[in-house]
């Protein structure tokens, strides 16, 4: 029978007695002998090798012929490669239409949303600048000065070296206050000859609004890249201003380093999708470049941006481990981390925190366990050992490495969030009142319910946990596949259903894992983790891919599972686009149509004394939130700024605010003469407030620094031989008034001239 099956070759066409004879007696073929058994193996041979030539000429033929049949195939159905390649370009077209509208759409609903808050054109200018509030007006007073400046050069030399804005104290606030946003902004305004058209102010925080556009379009992009249709751009856009409580803090604080710099790492992860698919590796070079740029952005914007590419860094570092993407790809990525950092280090003033970073420990410790590492990616059981073993080396000679640099490398800066990190877990104890007063924030806690209902509301956290699970399990399954030894598919098609095989999928699986757990623990976090949330939620519901992993799983055999796949990728955010519109729509029209009003007439009655009675050369002292708004409405000198990334900044924060705490009228006195203060501003919000939990107002943590509370039967008391400052030196009485002497006031403040000659008897 084995004979019978087999084609002959050109020497059996014609039916030679013995090879027939062979193929249909077995007897016969027994008694040929030998000398008919290597003829008959001859012509085998020679039939094998015809057969073999055959196939060669066809299989040459069947690929000149491939493109000629394809395109018959495309006549039969319609489909020249003319109206395939107009396809294509119309489908890209609309869809990029679409992105740039979105962001643009998202800008001016931010421009008008603003107006509407503070009626910003209808105000002057010192109405304008009281909205910018702590740091925010810090940030915004050194782009004042950089227009101000005779020159560009000047005005950079001024605050690289600059000894007017904090007393008996000179800063490089570029680099301590990561000021390179208002560097480009002064560039952009005084070079673009703006200063005829509009208003620095408007110039500003249009920037910070356009790049808010520009992060939209990034997370649209993104959302296209992985699902192929920009119906998931949509939805994410949706979700995305929804949910605008917990995916941005632009309504609060405009000039924060966040709203400057989060932009350009969502253009960054939007590369970094496309660089990883494998379908997109005729744009890989254009993904790797724009990678590069908005990574090195992306660090000199925020000064906290390194630890957010090291939770990046991880991700890939996991991806590469489980063997589910090119090794060349992601270590390419660790290269652009290597050069940002360097680069970053030399233009940031010779910045020593990024060498103290984990992100270099970490990718430094996987250059070099590349160097050691042997073939890992096969599926025997020596590599699945070799695995855990470079995986366990990877981590060690991060934390030794790290251990090392901290060492011998002098650093100061960041020092902070280490202590507050063990304070937050629960691994040390403090009075410190800095400390206590950052763990008292709201954006510093666990997230509230509140936080969940909202998402759920907005149905965005019940599809992300489908699309989660859904593709989780898939991931686990393509890992356990590869230690099995299964190689994975070089393309991935809808039938398969196998969605945790694509490496871009499984890299925001783990980026959005790793980011959500650090939101269960800090709230601020969710400005993170919630555009990606939505990002993710949006692109599975609208990926047949996913769907069909599901039915897979199910075994459908009623209806046929791509149909079907296609069908709800189609139907089911068309459903939730639908109730979106008809429940939130409405919601923001109303935000835009009502007129809300920000007024703060004793601020604005503060400002002005100061400006009109105060001495040029005076020095204030106060509530470090009031400093910065000072700063930038006045000019004037302040004793401390609402900074908390420098000790002595901290230090002095912690010594003003001991106006409102029980201390006597000359320890304070003592205080403020050591900074040169002149005038001192006593908040009535501060010295009267009345917190909702108890413990966490400014003078019950001084209390708690100072020693003066008294516990009994369960219950604190606050107890000192003095009364609180900020009380008693409102009585006017000895020996407060021979320390100070009020020269205005109204509903919330206090402002008090310290007296510089005085007798310290009491």
């Amino acid at each position: 029978m084995r004979e019978r099956s087999r084609p002959r070759g050109p020497g059996e066409a014609g039916g030679s007695g013995s090879s027939a004879g062979g193929a249909a007696s077995p007897r016969r073929e027994r008694r040929g002998g030998p000398a008919a058994g290597g003829g008959r193996g001859l012509a085998m041979e020679e039939g094998a090798a015809d057969l073999r030539q055959r196939k060669k000429q066809n299989c040459t033929e069947s690929d000149k012929m491939a493109p000629e049949e394809r395109n018959k195939e495309n006549s039969k159905l319609g489909r020249s490669p003319k109206y395939m390649l107009i396809q294509r370009f119309a489908k890209l077209f609309f869809g990029c239409l679409a992105a740039v509208t979105s962001g643009m759409m998202y800008a001016v609903y931010l421009s008008t949303y603003h107006e509407r808050k503070f009626w910003f054109s209808s105000r002057q200018e010192l109405e304008r600048e009281i909205t910018f509030q702590g740091d925010s007006a810090i940030y915004y007073s050194f782009y004042k000065e950089l227009l101000k400046a005779p020159s560009f050069e000047r005005g950079v030399y001024e605050l690289t070296h600059n000894n007017k804005t904090v007393s008996l104290k000179t800063i490089n606030a570029v680099q301590q206050m990561t000021l390179y946003p208002e560097l480009i902004a002064s560039v952009l305004y005084q070079a673009s000859g703006s200063e005829e058209v509009i208003e620095p102010v408007y110039f500003y925080i249009g920037i910070v609004f356009g790049l808010q556009g520009i992060y939209v379009t990034a997370l649209f992009v993104t959302s296209w890249v992985m699902s192929g249709t920009w119906l998931a751009g949509m939805l994410t856009v949706a979700w995305f201003i929804i949910n605008r409580t917990d995916t941005t803090r632009i309504d609060y604080s405009i000039p924060s380093r966040e709203n400057w710099a989060l932009p350009y790492f969502a253009c960054q992860v939007a590369a970094l999708t496309g660089y990883l698919k494998k379908s997109l590796s005729c744009s890989a070079e254009f993904c790797y470049l724009l990678v590069s740029a908005s990574t090195y952005t992306f660090m000199m914007m925020w000064e906290y941006s390194h630890y957010l590419l090291f939770v990046q860094a991880v991700s890939l570092f996991l991806l590469d481990s489980f063997a589910l993407a090119q090794t060349e790809k992601v270590y390419e990525v660790y290269k652009i981390y290597l050069f940002s950092l360097f680069l970053g280090y030399l233009l940031q003033f010779e910045n020593s925190a990024l060498l103290v970073s984990p992100l270099l420990s970490l990718v430094a410790a996987l250059m070099l366990s590349k160097c050691l590492q042997m073939n890992t990616k096969k599926g025997t059981f020596i590599s699945r050992l070799l695995k855990i073993v470079h995986i366990y080396l990877v981590l060690t000679i991060t934390v030794t490495l790290n251990f090392l640099l901290k060492m011998f490398v002098p650093h100061k800066e960041n020092e902070h969030l280490l202590k507050f990190i063990e304070v937050k877990l629960g691994l040390n104890t403090t009075k410190n009142f800095t400390m206590n007063w950052l763990l008292c924030q709201e954006s510093l806690q666990a997230p509230s319910q509140d936080f969940f209902l909202r998402l759920t509301q907005s149905s965005l956290l019940p599809f992300y946990i489908l699309v989660l699970i859904i593709c989780l399990f898939s991931v686990t399954q393509v890992i356990f596949r590869r230690i099995c030894g299964e190689p994975l598919k070089e393309t991935v098609k809808l039938e398969d259903g196998r969605i945790g095989e694509r490496p871009e999928i499984v890299y925001h699986v783990i980026h959005t894992i790793l980011l959500g757990c650090l939101a269960m623990c800090l709230e601020g976090m969710k400005y993170l983790w919630t555009p990606y949330v939505c990002m993710l939620a949006a692109f599975g519901v609208c990926s047949p891919e996913l769907w069909m992993t599901l039915f897979k799983w199910l075994r459908l055999k009623a209806v046929h599972p791509i149909l079907l796949a296609l069908i709800l990728s189609m139907a089911v955010p068309t459903i939730i686009g639908f109730s979106l519109w008809k429940e939130f729509f409405p919601r923001i029209m109303t935000e835009l149509s009502e007129l809300q009003e920000f007024y703060d007439p004793d601020t604005v009655e503060l400002m002005t004394w100061i400006k009109r009675q105060a001495p040029v050369a005076a020095v204030f002292a106060g509530s470090p939130q009031l400093m910065g708004v000072i700063k930038l409405c006045t000019g004037w000198m302040v004793s401390s700024l609402p900074l908390y990334n420098d000790d002595d900044l901290i230090k002095r924060n912690e010594n003003i605010y001991q106006i409102y705490s029980k201390r006597s009228a000359e320890d304070i006195y003592k205080i403020l003469t050591s900074y040169k203060a002149n005038f001192l501003i006593i908040e009535d919000s501060i010295c009267n407030e009345v917190g909702p939990v108890r413990g966490c107002r400014v003078k019950d943590l001084l209390d708690i620094a100072n020693g003066h509370v008294v516990c009994e039967e369960g219950d604190s008391y606050a107890y000192s031989k003095y009364g609180r400052f900020c009380h008693e030196i409102k009585m006017n009485y000895s020996p407060y008034v021979n320390y100070f002497t009020r020269v205005y006031w109204n509903r919330s403040y206090f402002v008090y001239r310290i007296n510089t000659v005085i007798s310290f008897q009491s």
